[in-house]
């Protein structure tokens, strides 16, 4: 452990990482994730995203697999067009009008699928594309613009954030992006599109005076929201970039978004922070340094009190100060390690490096973060030294989500062990070339 305590020594343990990864693909993930059932295509993504960008994908999988997984997505494709995120919803002969409200096709996880699809190398030929735009136009709300995650009866379920209008338009943009903007090419195809300028009018009222961008107007910004709504632009090529576009006013018709990109782009360099520990914590522990788990110390047994022990927090919180301080993961910590919050008076997380520097280089400024400090952050604190992976925080166990996020954050900033990252749909630069290609093959 002696020389994994330099600076010097913040490296991606590769190796460990493939290992985690191909446990989580070929036997059972860990208990957590038994309430995640019903979410199954959004974890198969993620394994198969990290495992593409640590070009383990081919080696890991035999043919006979690769057909398998790709098998098993196409079973979870609605008749209508979408996809489910499981197949147990599937009535199969069994389907009726009357269990239909039982079984909808799911917005995400038809862009989990059909992402997903593209990195196993399939050339989408089973896939419904027509009535998949088709179901795309019924999950946009006539009111804002906004979209939503099913439609049961005729009605649009889920939320209205950006999350689902970036999948959304993701899913257009893999199935009809090959029409591209001519509109006659599109009158000929005969597929009808969404709404885009409501869109855009929809991204713009939730746009907050800082720069950052909510789930919908007057709410907080977050890294999140805002990545998805630069994504969300970006596929729909109505981004307002501070390098390509001039500065639109609010005043002005509402075509591109967002109306200032140089606000936008403070906010999230802003985001970028050496906070580990919430400061209010901090804080105390210097005013009283005999609060127990300060600075790290440990106190006697005969001085701590057992009658009501400190219960375990849950997964993917903050863990406790002094679980930080006294980690040997936190051993591995850099001079200079300064990850990404989502928030203003936030603490450093895995996954908002990936949505704050994606966005970055989604407005076309890549060099305005820190990217060794960020790197030391991820491979000197969240970096699970012993069973690959990143965690949350800084000692936390690994997870799928932030450790897929993790690898695509370094792939995006060039580390060498990871692929080069397409920053506008979270896969590889590989991955993105198999999409073009396909749509060379449908022109």
């Amino acid at each position: 452990m002696a020389d994994l305590a330099t600076p010097e020594a913040a490296v991606l343990i590769k190796a460990r990482h493939v290992k985690y990864w191909l446990r989580c693909l070929k036997t059972l993930l860990p208990h957590h994730y038994t309430g995640n059932d019903s979410n199954r295509m959004y974890l198969a993504f993620l394994i198969l995203c990290a495992l593409d960008l640590l070009s383990a994908l081919d080696t890991a999988l035999t043919p006979e697999e690769r057909r398998s997984y790709t098998d098993w997505i196409y079973h979870c494709q609605h008749p209508n067009g979408g996809f489910r995120m499981w197949p147990g919803t599937d009535f199969g002969p069994l389907a009726n009008e009357g269990n239909a409200a039982w079984d909808p096709a799911n917005l995400p996880a038809t862009y989990f699928a059909l992402t997903s699809l593209i990195i196993l190398n399939d050339d989408l030929g089973r896939v419904k594309r027509g009535p998949t735009l088709a179901w795309l136009r019924t999950l946009q709300r006539a009111d804002d613009g906004s979209f939503g995650e099913t439609s049961v009866n005729g009605h649009i379920e889920g939320g209205r954030d950006p999350r689902f209008a970036y999948c959304a338009t993701g899913v257009r943009y893999i199935l009809r992006g090959w029409l591209g903007e001519d509109p006659a090419k599109v009158k000929a195809a005969e597929v009808g599109d969404i709404d885009i300028d409501r869109l855009v009018h929809y991204v713009r009222e939730a746009e907050s005076y800082d720069g950052g961008i909510a789930d919908e107007k007057f709410r907080e910004p977050h890294a999140g929201y805002t990545y998805c709504a630069l994504g969300t632009l970006a596929f729909t090529n109505r981004l307002n970039s501070a390098d390509s576009r001039p500065h639109i006013r609010p005043s002005d018709t509402a075509k591109f978004a967002p109306a200032d990109p140089q606000t936008t782009l403070r906010w999230l360099v802003a985001r970028q922070t050496d906070m580990i520990v919430p400061e209010d914590e901090s804080l105390e522990a210097e005013m009283d340094p005999d609060i127990e788990g300060a600075r790290g110390d440990v106190t006697k047994d005969s001085e701590q009190d057992t009658s009501s022990p400190r219960p375990s927090p849950p997964l993917h919180q903050s863990p406790d100060p002094s679980s930080v301080l006294s980690s040997p993961l936190a051993m591995l910590s850099h001079p200079c390690t300064a990850g990404m919050n989502g928030r203003c008076n936030k603490v450093a997380d895995t996954c908002y490096a990936w949505w704050t520097c994606g966005s970055l280089y989604l407005l076309g400024q890549p060099g305005l973060f820190d990217r060794e400090a960020l790197r030391s952050y991820l491979l000197g604190q969240t970096q699970h030294v012993y069973l690959g992976g990143f965690g949350k925080f800084p000692g936390d166990l690994p997870d799928v989500y932030h450790s897929c996020l993790g690898l695509a954050v370094l792939g995006l900033i060039g580390d060498s062990d990871i692929k080069p990252v397409e920053p506008g749909m979270c896969i590889s630069k590989d991955a993105k070339a198999k999409l073009v290609k396909l749509w060379d093959g449908w022109r």
